[in-house]
């Protein structure tokens, strides 16, 4: 199934990225000076605090940094996750790599069924077309994660493999049913 076809769990979760249309390459349209102009008016900053957490209820995405939501990135995706105590997300596949840096917690990942462990600090490289999944170790405390990838640029040049193996669980973890992401990101 592609990333695309959509999910919705018996709670109603719905990962938006899954469901909705969304903008992988934008079109430069313009005079070279029109597009060095609205490239250099772009801010350079943006608040993680002013994007909304999607996803649950063991999986929240932070959409931060993308062709789809500002105009200064066309070839680089970054989004944060966070995993509620025990949680874990989808089990996929994709063509382009991506550095997973862990901000917050322990866990580990699965990538083509080889077990790899990472704390708060390390940054772990998921591979090219390297199916994989994420889980959070501490059954007391979340983990956080900052993904940054390539992921237009490979799309753009149609090195398109994309693959859901299995959806993020639609249940909380038990005991952590009202697991929410911190509002300080």
């Amino acid at each position: 199934m592609s990333e695309d076809s959509g999910a919705a769990g018996t709670s109603g979760v719905v990962w938006e990225r899954w469901s909705k249309k969304r903008t992988f390459v934008r079109a430069l349209e313009g005079t070279y000076g029109e597009l060095m102009q609205e490239l250099f008016s772009q801010p350079r900053v943006y608040k993680i605090q002013d994007k909304e957490w999607r996803g649950g209820p063991q999986n929240y995405h932070k959409s931060i940094i993308n062709p789809h939501s500002v105009k200064i990135a066309q070839s680089i995706e970054s989004h944060v996750d966070a995993f509620a105590p025990g949680g874990h997300g989808q089990k996929h596949g994709h063509m382009n790599s991506a550095v997973f840096f862990v901000l917050k917690g322990k866990g580990h990942d699965i990538h083509d069924g080889r077990r790899i462990d990472w704390e708060a600090g390390d940054a772990l490289l998921v591979e090219n077309c390297c199916v994989h999944q994420h889980f959070s170790d501490d059954p007391d405390n979340e983990a956080i994660v900052l993904i940054m990838k390539a992921k237009p640029l490979f799309l753009f040049m149609h090195l398109i493999f994309q693959k859901m193996v299995e959806y993020p669980p639609t249940e909380p973890v038990p005991g952590h049913e009202s697991y929410a992401p911190p509002d300080s990101l």
